[in-house]
Formats: C-alpha cells, structure tokens, sequence
C-alpha cells in the first residue's frame, strides 16, 4: 500500500467527519443527544503534580478517584477550592472540616461546606510498578 499523498489528506475546508457510535453508524443530531457523556459517578485517574501530600503521595504517582465515594475523617479528597482542583487529606476541626496537606512546608485550609469536596481517592499507582499500588477506602 502507498503512503498517503498530500491530496489523499482531509482539507481545511472539508466538512468534520459525521459522529460515529461504536458499532460504525453514522449518529444523527438526535441520536447524538441520547448518547451519554461521561459520568458524573465514573472513577477517573489523575497524576499526582507537587509535593504537598508528600510523602504518601509522590509526584508522577496516578491516582483514582471515586466522585461518590464517600468522604469522611482521613479521607483523600479532590477539592474545589480558590478557583482550582486540589487534592488533600479531609480532617475534622471542630465543628467544620479543613484540607490538611501531608507536607508540613503547606498550610491547612479550611472548607466552608463538603459541597468543595468532588471525590475520594480509592487507589494509587505508580506508572509501571504494579505492586507499588495501594488501595484506600
């Protein structure tokens, strides 16, 4: 087979491909409405970037979270705080609760309400080293 030439190439102005479902049917508008996104309750991974939950979590190290997992004292949590995700150790204070990092050179920060709180990490792994994972709950 010959490699693709230039005019065997999608132009600019060539319309998008149509939206195809798993099968190789083409999805009209309507159908393409039914379609379900993503989850709001499916986990997902995330990679661990800077040191303020060291040394339990390492940078590189990916993480799984849980959206409707349930969090409470000593959970690690992904939070929406300051117009950003941040990920933490939940503690009680008091009559409240605040994101504790594990690295004592970052401050705690207190959480108005749980509703900041968008997941509970379930799980860690370190890319490649399988048994360097570890399970929480």
């Amino acid at each position: 087979m010959a490699p693709p030439t230039v005019t065997d190439m999608p132009r600019p102005t060539d319309p998008a491909p149509p939206p195809v479902s798993a099968y190789g049917q083409v999805l009209s508008p309507a159908a393409l409405d039914a379609v379900p996104d993503c989850g709001g309750g499916e986990s997902f991974a995330l990679m661990v970037l800077g040191h303020s939950m060291a040394p339990e979590f390492l940078e590189g190290e990916i993480i799984i979270i849980e959206p409707e997992g349930l969090a409470q004292d000593g959970s690690y949590v992904l939070a929406w705080q300051q117009d950003e995700w941040t990920f933490r150790q939940l503690l009680r204070a008091g009559a409240g609760w605040l994101l504790h990092p594990l690295n004592p050179a970052f401050a705690d920060a207190p959480l108005e309400d749980m509703s900041a709180v968008r997941g509970v990490i379930i799980q860690k792994a370190l890319p490649g080293r399988r048994r360097a994972s570890k399970h929480y709950r």
